[in-house]
């Protein structure tokens, strides 16, 4: 067997971020950037209106209340006013408007009572800059705004769109083929028969790797067929960036997976010191990382999370590839054997009063028993041992939020 932290470097030593692209701005929300974001403007360009109001000389409202003639009104999107505001003089103006020549301050429409002949009553003092968005008062050309390696979220694409970022160089998302393989596997709804089971580990798998941030190429199931499943491979390493699989990769196996990729790909196949999830195989076909996880659905999860997503989300340009950590506490004894491996125990878990994340196991933990699993939102890591008892700390790994 080999140590976890072996394979991990394995196969994240093989699997280096994609060449960069310049992508439209609206794909590239979820993608990583590949460069430097530095501000090539001013953002606001203009100084402007930061309220609804009245736009004034704030040295005619040193005192309040102070009673100014309105010789104007300056909408958002407006064209700059034609002269500059004059001693006792306000120009009506609206939330992101110009500020005009001569003004330097803003009184909110709340602090102002319309009055005959065209003038208005501000009845709080107003200093220099009072409600006005200076030039540059969010973005100055030349700014450092975000380093590669930034993932770009919602308000980081709102950022790049300010300063007129159309197409930012990105790591791509990874193109992954997901497959399985088995006559023995039905997807169609009909009744079993004799030795059948419902596919469930590439419907798993396909979700998992999109919420990664892969774009999925569903291959379906493959028969128990060398030649076909030669030939589907061949054509996802022709046009994927990553192959996933599940199933024929324990030791012993003879498998039409294990077969097939034993001849056509430089693989390795691996006893990983992990419960689930002791098979594992890794290599590449034609350059393209193959992953080649258990069958058990339990062990075909924990391998994925464990080994298969961070290497996609290395590829994808991510710096931190593993899911995030923490410190918990278990409310129940967890029990394990001495057997040389570490465990991962599948959990639920919530911060309680005392601020800490506390956990308990799901029912059954057989690498087979998926549908107790499917409840879990996080895992435990247990060292080899016997097992912790209730109270103790515990490193827990998050699967959700």
């Amino acid at each position: 067997m080999i140590d976890l932290e072996d394979a991990q470097r394995t196969v994240l030593e093989a699997c280096p971020p994609l060449a960069p692209v310049a992508v439209e701005l609206a794909a590239a929300v979820g993608r990583v950037l590949a460069e430097d974001v530095v501000a090539g403007e001013d953002v606001p360009p203009f100084a402007n209106s930061a309220v609804d109001g009245y736009a004034v000389r704030a040295a005619d409202v040193a005192t309040a209340p102070a009673e100014l003639v309105v010789v104007g009104e300056l909408a958002a999107g407006a064209a700059p006013f034609e002269r500059a505001v004059e001693a006792g003089e306000a120009v009506r103006i609206m939330t992101g408007a110009p500020l005009p020549p001569g003004a330097d301050a803003v009184a909110m429409v709340e602090d102002s009572a319309r009055l005959d002949g065209g003038r208005v009553r501000l009845t709080r003092v107003l200093s220099p800059g009072a409600a006005v968005r200076g030039v540059g008062d969010d973005v100055h050309l030349g700014d450092h705004l975000f380093p590669a390696g930034t993932v770009v979220g919602p308000a980081v694409a709102g950022v790049l769109a300010s300063v007129n970022v159309r197409r930012p160089v990105v790591v791509p998302a990874a193109r992954v083929a997901v497959l399985s393989t088995g006559d023995e596997l039905v997807t169609d709804g009909s009744a079993l028969r004799p030795g059948q089971i419902r596919e469930s580990n590439a419907t798993m798998l396909a979700p998992l790797l999109a919420e990664a941030g892969c774009v999925v190429d569903h291959r379906g199931v493959v028969p128990d067929d060398e030649s076909r499943l030669e030939a589907v491979l061949r054509d996802a390493a022709a046009t994927c960036d990553a192959i996933v699989t599940s199933g024929g990769v324990s030791m012993g196996d003879y498998d039409v997976v294990k077969a097939v990729l034993g001849r056509i790909a430089e693989m390795r196949w691996m006893q990983v010191a992990i419960k689930p999830a002791k098979p594992f195989a890794f290599g590449t076909l034609d350059g393209v990382p193959v992953f080649g996880l258990p069958g058990n659905p339990v062990s075909s999860l924990v391998s994925f999370e464990l080994l298969a997503r961070p290497a996609l989300r290395r590829m994808m340009g991510h710096r931190h590839v593993a899911r995030p950590s923490l410190v918990g506490v278990t409310d129940t004894d967890v029990h394990r054997h001495v057997d040389g491996k570490v465990h991962f125990v599948r959990v639920t878990g919530a911060f309680a009063d005392d601020g800490r994340y506390h956990v308990s196991p799901v029912g059954a933990q057989g690498s087979h028993q998926l549908a107790a699993t499917a409840l879990a939102d996080a895992l435990v890591v247990l060292p080899d041992g016997p097992g912790v008892p209730a109270g103790a700390d515990v490193a827990v790994l998050m699967l959700r939020g």
